[in-house]
């Protein structure tokens, strides 16, 4: 049980440092859209390259911070069944929801692009605009690195739902 504890900690420790990570790449997403807008109503220009580079930050927070958000429990679910029920029952809940629909659901995305992102990547993929991103394919190689870290999370909600059937304790801090 201590190696499932461990393979858990380890997993949400990336996904913490990644968070962080993000966190930056949000506040910089918030100033190139608050430069946008000031061009575009100010000075009534706007550059693609801007528009770009807003799409890419923005697929970058939500996919390279989805495991992030599953460690602190942010995603949307319907509470209300899951509230009222015990919290053993909650482990339940969240482990067959791991092992039928999050782990098939990221191999599945995982799965089918990966031939899209090598392609992306092969041909150094950028911008059909003129004026645009010519690193089209970084953004693209974010789809399975994000879902990827979305598996590994949710494989650690998966042990520390097991860990809770099995009536296992957590140290203080630990999330579920």
């Amino acid at each position: 049980m201590n190696f499932l504890r461990g393979i858990a900690r380890f997993i949400d420790a990336v996904n913490e440092m990644i968070g962080n990570g993000v966190a930056w790449v949000t506040l910089l997403m918030v100033l190139v859209v608050f430069v946008d807008v000031v061009m575009r109503y100010l000075f009534n220009t706007s550059f693609v390259f801007t528009q770009e580079l807003e799409w890419h930050l923005f697929s970058v927070v939500f996919l390279i911070g989805a495991g992030y958000t599953l460690l602190h429990d942010g995603h949307v679910r319907v509470d209300i069944i899951y509230q009222a029920v015990s919290p053993k029952a909650r482990a339940w809940i969240n482990f067959l929801g791991v092992i039928f629909f999050l782990i098939p659901g990221c191999y599945l995305v995982i799965y089918t692009s990966y031939h899209f992102t090598y392609s992306s990547w092969s041909t150094l993929e950028g911008s059909g605009d003129p004026g645009g991103i010519p690193f089209r394919f970084l953004v693209k190689g974010a789809i399975p690195i994000g879902f990827s870290l979305l598996l590994a999370q949710g494989i650690s909600l998966g042990i520390k739902s097991f860990l809770v059937i099995c009536g296992q304790s957590f140290e203080e801090g630990e999330q579920l």
